[in-house]
């Protein structure tokens, strides 16, 4: 077949998928499917399992592979070009998605289906119970001038997610800094300058060259000792795609996110609830608003007072060492750094020796073989990738089965979305007529190897590694056979970021860190001295930080929960609201974070951010099981990977919890690994 879009065979082509292929590949899928879902309804006239549920999903997978590379690729090799294609297939996946959603007909088909059940077994009746949901949810029940008006949010609200990313982007890539005296940049690492002067040489300057992709912006504001380099950065940093900062307007988020925040309330409304907050706990473990807002209240309140010890140490201690009486925004990440090496005498820095990624890589594999019975070796055939740093793995069991396959794509480059994350290429998938094995993207945004040495990584972003890779486990170890519930599909929002943050343990127990440490010159293993020092230091600041993301956390529920159509967003209004009650640092009146918080204005984290700290509970919880049988205990493991990662969404999250750890969560765990007393 001509277009590389529409081959379903093995894995997408990416040396050959242009931006030319997009739009006609998605437009004859969606008019394909339209019409084998009519043929599905005019020729079933009893739909079952096997006649019409598999038929189903095997539409919607085949859609669902077309597009996700297209939408990674976006992502990833972002162009004017592959923008303009994939902008341009917004309008009609949603039009088809509500379509879809709204089929009267097609509900009843399943209505038949699930009520005539008996035979079918627990994951394809939880898949037909979400479905049934998500039918609800899309406005079947509406009547057509209503069902009309939600299409047509749904449709505008595709196309305003996306735009706010694109600002986003175009925000971080236009700001840059070239600098030509060495001297200005004082206190930063070595491996910074190095990938500063890396970047200008790449750009084809002279000197170093700073920009808002997190590996040069974080050492600044950790680092240089300039005080108006810091703030500069911070500025342009805090307020990108606002009304605020160097390109104040350029690419300005405010009405687009006034816009977000109108429609998502006027279509929950359509649907009989209150708000938006409502609407979004449908698909969440969590009951009620009221539960949400308690539970982030309690940890606020178990945290507060040594959030304000916290800062009330690091402001005697910049004004006693280093005469500083005024701690601005840009100044917390500056001193609170002096004030780990002075009390701990580590750094981030100190560190990044003893992770080089050709042993960080290797060392995770192996920690994960010991802990859920698998073997992760690089593919040996060669694989068509986006880029030339992109590498192909293969997870297989000891038996030497081949369980689920994924893409690496590590470093930050321009044009690149900021961030981390895991994102589904290829859903397991056995149905009467087709078979294919989960495939994974593993995106993050490190340094790059900077001239012959390896890309030397914080142990931040180790955990960063680490927790995209248990996403990727829950989606590769899936043994759920239909797409719509297998690995992360389907799981309760709020429970999805349970293998990632349980992953993140691991990163200081000391057998895995034997395993994924060790000097990338000398390979000496990490000093026990440093080691101690590390893990003294690991709740440095635990409240502090513990705060910051019950700040977020808040300000996305209660600007979802309190959205009132007569006075519009009242975005900053509320976050200042927020801050006031659990925040103990104060932040400059132009600070736009919410311009750039996109979570919840381009992903899919909106009313559910609370979601990190709602499943850290379920993670310690789960970790701590390892602590109690010692550590790699494989019996735990493999308890871990057959109730959780294997189950993917085919039961409930609750169920699936209780039947590894053997009771509901408890939250002592997590104030203990955080350090709160």
């Amino acid at each position: 077949m001509s277009n590389p879009l529409l081959s379903f065979s093995g894995l997408p082509r990416f040396a050959r998928i242009t931006a030319q292929h997009v739009e006609p590949a998605i437009n004859h899928l969606l008019e394909d499917n339209r019409k084998q879902i009519c043929a599905l309804l005019e020729e079933v006239p009893e739909p079952d399992w096997f006649n019409f549920i598999e038929p189903m999903e095997e539409l919607e997978d085949r859609l669902s592979r077309a597009w996700s590379p297209v939408s990674h690729l976006n992502a990833v090799m972002n162009s004017e070009e592959m923008r303009q294609a994939y902008n341009a297939c917004l309008p009609g996946l949603s039009e088809y998605a509500t379509e879809m959603g709204q089929n009267e007909a097609l509900f009843r088909a399943y209505q038949i289906v699930a009520a005539h059940g008996s035979g079918l077994d627990t994951a394809q009746r939880k898949l037909l119970q979400n479905a049934l949901r998500e039918f609800r949810l899309s406005g079947v029940d509406l009547p057509a001038e209503k069902k009309q008006r939600f299409g047509e949010i749904a449709s505008r609200l595709s196309e305003i997610n996306a735009r706010y990313e694109e600002n986003l982007l175009d925000a971080t890539n236009a700001w840059y800094k070239l600098i030509a005296d060495e001297s200005l940049l004082a206190g930063l690492p070595p491996s910074a300058l190095e990938l500063a002067a890396q970047t200008a040489r790449q750009r084809g300057e002279e000197g170093w060259m700073l920009t808002l992709e997190f590996p040069s912006y974080l050492p600044v504001i950790t680092y240089a000792d300039r005080r108006e380099l810091r703030r500069e950065m911070y500025e342009a940093y805090a307020t990108r795609a606002s009304d605020q900062g160097p390109d104040a307007g350029k690419f300005d988020n405010s009405e687009i996110m006034e816009e977000i925040l109108a429609l998502r309330h006027e279509m929950a409304g359509l649907l009989g609830f209150a708000n938006y907050a409502e609407r979004s706990l449908a698909t969440k473990m969590a009951r009620s608003t009221e539960e949400v807002l308690a539970f982030l209240r309690d940890l606020a309140a178990r945290a507060k007072k040594q959030g304000v010890a916290e800062l009330a140490e690091l402001r005697d201690f910049a004004r006693d060492r280093h005469g500083v009486t005024e701690l601005e925004a840009w100044d917390i990440p500056y001193y609170s750094e002096k004030l780990r090496q002075h009390r701990y005498s580590i750094s981030q820095e100190e560190l990044k020796p003893y992770f080089p990624e050709t042993r960080v890589i290797p060392g995770m594999f192996e920690v994960i073989g010991r802990i859920f019975t698998v073997d992760i070796r690089e593919s040996t055939e060669t694989m068509e990738t986006w880029h030339p740093d992109v590498r192909f793995y293969e997870i297989r069991d000891h038996s030497g089965v081949l369980l689920g396959q994924f893409y690496f794509d590590l470093y930050a480059r321009p044009n690149k979305r900021g961030g981390a994350w895991m994102a589904d290429a290829i859903s397991r998938m056995k149905t009467r007529n087709k078979e294919q094995l989960p495939v994974a993207f593993m995106t993050c945004n490190f340094t790059p190897p900077v001239g012959d040495k390896p890309a030397l990584l914080t142990h931040e972003e180790v955990q960063t590694l680490f927790h995209e890779f248990g996403h990727g486990l829950h989606h590769m170890l899936t043994q759920v056979d239909y797409p719509s519930i297998s690995g992360i599909s389907g799981v309760a929002w709020d429970a999805v970021e349970l293998p990632s943050q349980f992953m993140e343990n691991w990163c200081w127990e000391k057998e895995a860190l034997v395993l994924f440490s060790g000097h990338y010159e000398t390979g000496e293993s990490l000093p026990e001295a440093l080691y101690e020092r590390m893990l003294a230091a690991r709740n440095f600041q635990s409240a502090m930080q513990l705060l910051r993301q019950l700040e977020f956390s808040l300000f996305d529920f209660l600007v979802h929960l309190q959205y009132d159509p007569e006075q519009g967003g009242r975005i900053y209004k509320t976050l200042e609201a927020v801050r006031k009650e659990v925040a103990v640092t104060t932040l400059p009146s132009w600070n736009r974070f919410a311009h750039g918080f996109s979570h919840i204005f381009g992903g899919g984290y909106a009313a559910g951010y609370y979601s990190y700290k709602w499943a850290e509970v379920l993670s310690a919880d789960a970790f701590s099981l390892f602590e109690e049988k010692g550590g790699f205990d494989r019996e735990t493991g493999l308890s871990f990977r057959k109730n959780i990662l294997e189950k993917g969404g085919s039961e409930d999250a609750m169920d699936l919890f209780v039947a590894f750890r053997g009771r509901e969560p408890s939250i002592e765990a997590l104030l203990r690994h955080s350090g709160i007393e």
